[in-house]
C-alpha cells in the first residue's frame, strides 16, 4: 500500500481536446502538488487537494465555458475555474439532453471483425436450444404473499434433498414484490408479468417449471404462464399449464402440509435436472449481460473499456451480449443510433428511450436523478459524465437488436443487443435475466456485494485499491490498467477466458462462493391500487 501511495502524481485524460484530467493516485493529491512532465497538466501546481478520481482543470476555464471530458461537454462552468483547481459537481451546470429528433440513424458501419473460432465451454443444453451455465431448480412465485413459505421450503429442499442430487447446483425461490394490489390490467402491467414469465424460462433452469401460488392473487398462474406458452419437459400434455402448488387448496391443513407439498413436488424436477450433464458447446451459446453499479470516474477509464473489449471478443465468437441502463446511455444516444445495424434498430432505440423519457416526466424527474452520492464522491459530476463512461461497456460492434423491458431474446437474436432497462442494479439484472442472460459481468468503482442466485456474476473492480481491500469479493482487477500493469486488451482477454471457465463450472465467482444474492426487483410502471 505504501509503495502505491508514494507514487509520483499521475493524471489521466481521455482525449487530447479535454480541458480536465482525473487524479489517479490512491488518496488523491494534496494542495501544492506539482504535476510532473509526461502527464496531462505537466507543470501545473494544484491549488487545492483533489481526491482520487476527481477532475483537475488543465487550463483556465471561463464562467459559462464548456468543461470537456471524453471530448464531449460534461457541463458548463458555473464560475471561472483556474488551472490547477478541483473541478467538482458544484462547479458545473449540466448540459441539456440531446433531442431524440434528427439523430444519425445507422450511419456508422464498424469494419467486419475476424470471427473468433475454437472457443468453447461446458454447458447444459436445453430442449428449446438454449444453453445454461448452471443447473438450478427455480420455484416461481405468483405473488409476494407466498415468499415466506417458499423460503422455508427451499431451505428444507436444500437440507434434505439437494445432497441426493449432486448434479443440481442450487434451488432458488423466485421471490418478488408483485402479484396483487396492483392494476393488473393496466397497459404497462404487461412489463412485470412478462418479466417474471421469462425469468421462469431462463436457460439456467433447464426448462423445469414449478409454481407456488396463494390462490386469490390477481396474477393467476394461468395468466403468468398460459398453457402452450412454454415447452413441456416432464411428459405432460402440451396444453397443460405449469405444475402449481396452491397454498389455499383445501388439501392443505396447516403450515407443515404446505411445506411438505412443495418439498414433495420438487423431487421429480430435481431428478430430471440431476440426469443432465455438461457438454462441450461453442462460445456462441453465451448470453452475457453487462452492467455497472457503484460507479466512479475510473469506470470509464479501466473496467468498462476492458468489458467493451471483451464484448467485442464475444460478438466475434458469435455470442450475445446485452448492455442496458436507459439513463446511462441517454446522453450518448447519437452513439447508439449511429451504430445501429439498420435504421429499424435505430428507430427502436429512439422508441425505447423516448418511452423512458416520458416515464420519468410522469414522475416529475429527469435523468439527473440517476447519479448517486457515491458516484459523485468517486468523481462523477453528473449523469452526462457518467454516461460517457458507462456506454463503453458496449464495445464497438454494431447494435443488432433492441429489447423492450421484460422481453426475451429469440434464438436468432445474437450479437450486441440493447436491452432497454432502468439503471437500477437490481431491476436491470432482473430484466437481463428475463432476456435470457446465462452469465453476468458487473463493474464497480465504489464497491458493491451485488450478486444473483439465478446466474453467476463476475465482478470487476475499477481501482486496485478497491481490489486489494475487497480481495475476496472482486473477480477481476481492472485497476491494473491505470497502474500501468496491464492493458485494456489484456484485461479484456482475461475476462473472456474467465467467463468461459465460470460458464463451464470450473470456477466459481466470489458472489457464488459467499452466496451473495440480491432479490429480484420487477419493473412495474403501472399503478398500485
Amino acid at each position: 500500500m505504501s509503495a502505491v501511495s508514494n507514487r509520483p502524481p499521475l493524471t489521466l485524460r481521455m482525449h487530447a481536446a479535454d480541458n480536465v484530467a482525473i487524479v489517479a493516485n490512491d488518496g488523491g493529491l494534496p494542495e501544492g502538488s506539482l504535476l510532473p512532465a509526461g502527464i496531462p497538466g505537466a507543470g501545473l501546481v494544484l491549488l487545492e487537494k483533489v481526491p482520487q478520481g476527481h477532475k483537475v482543470a488543465l487550463q483556465d476555464i471561463a464562467e459559462g465555458a464548456v468543461v470537456r471530458r471524453y471530448n464531449v461537454p460534461i457541463g458548463y462552468a458555473a464560475r471561472a475555474i483556474p488551472a490547477g483547481a478541483w473541478v467538482h459537481e458544484r462547479l458545473l451546470r449540466m448540459p441539456e439532453a440531446r433531442a431524440l429528433e434528427g439523430l444519425p440513424m445507422a450511419t456508422v458501419k464498424p469494419p467486419a471483425a475476424e470471427p473468433l473460432t475454437g472457443y468453447t465451454f461446458e454447458g447444459y443444453r436445453n430442449a428449446d436450444g438454449s444453453v445454461g451455465t448452471r443447473n438450478i431448480l427455480a420455484i416461481t412465485t405468483t405473488v409476494q404473499c407466498v415468499a415466506g413459505v417458499v423460503a422455508q421450503a427451499v431451505a428444507r429442499i436444500k437440507a434434505e434433498l439437494l445432497p441426493l442430487y449432486p448434479n443440481v447446483d442450487d434451488v432458488v425461490g423466485l421471490e418478488h414484490g408483485y402479484g396483487c394490489g396492483v392494476a393488473i390490467d393496466a397497459p404497462d402491467a404487461v412489463i412485470p408479468i412478462r418479466t417474471l414469465r421469462n425469468i421462469s424460462l431462463n436457460p439456467n433452469f433447464g426448462g423445469e417449471l414449478m409454481v407456488v401460488s396463494l390462490g386469490c392473487e390477481k396474477l393467476q398462474p394461468a395468466r403468468l404462464l398460459p398453457p402452450g406458452s412454454f415447452p413441456i419437459t416432464d411428459g405432460r400434455d402440451t396444453d397443460a399449464g405449469p405444475e402449481t402448488i396452491c397454498l389455499q387448496d383445501e388439501a392443505h391443513v396447516g403450515f407443515m402440509s404446505m411445506l411438505d407439498d412443495i418439498v414433495r413436488s420438487s423431487r421429480p424436477h430435481l431428478e430430471r435436472l440431476n440426469a443432465r450433464r455438461r457438454e462441450t458447446v461453442p462460445a456462441s451459446e453465451l448470453v452475457v449481460g453487462v452492467q455497472c453499479g457503484g460507479s466512479d470516474a475510473f469506470s470509464g477509464v479501466t473496467a468498462n473499456p476492458a468489458v467493451g473489449f471483451c464484448a467485442d471478443l464475444l460478438v466475434r465468437a458469435g455470442a450475445t451480449i446485452m448492455f442496458s441502463e436507459n439513463t446511462e446511455v441517454r446522453d450518448a444516444v447519437e452513439q447508439l443510433t449511429s451504430r445501429a445495424a439498420t435504421p429499424e434498430v435505430a428507430e427502436a432505440i429512439v422508441r425505447e428511450l423516448g418511452w423512458y423519457d416520458r416515464y420519468l416526466d410522469r414522475g416529475r424527474v429527469d435523468r439527473s436523478a440517476n447519479t448517486t452520492p457515491g458516484n459523485k464522491a468517486g468523481g462523477l459530476a453528473n449523469i452526462a459524465e457518467k454516461a460517457m463512461g458507462s456506454i463503453v461497456k458496449s464495445g464497438s460492434a454494431a447494435i443488432s437488436h433492441v429489447l423492450a423491458p421484460g422481453d426475451k431474446l429469440r434464438r436468432d437474436q445474437r450479437g450486441l443487443v440493447y436491452a432497454a432497462t432502468p439503471a437500477s442494479d437490481f431491476i436491470c439484472g432482473t430484466l437481463q435475466l428475463a432476456a435470457g442472460m446465462n452469465l453476468h459481468i458487473f463493474t464497480t468503482g465504489r464497491g458493491t456485494p451485488y450478486g444473483l442466485a439465478e446466474c453467476p456474476v463476475v465482478k470487476v473492480a475499477t481501482r486496485s485499491e478497491l481490489a486489494r481491500r475487497w480481495h475476496d469479493l472482486m473477480d477481476v482487477n481492472a485497476g491494473r490498467i491505470a497502474d500501468g500493469e496491464a492493458s485494456i486488451e489484456e484485461t479484456g482477454w482475461e475476462m473472456f477466458r474467465l467467463l468461459l471457465d465460470v460458464a463451464s463450472g470450473r470456477r466459481k465467482t466470489w458472489a457464488e462462493h459467499w452466496k451473495l444474492h440480491n432479490s429480484l426487483v420487477l419493473f412495474n410502471p403501472a399503478p398500485v391500487t
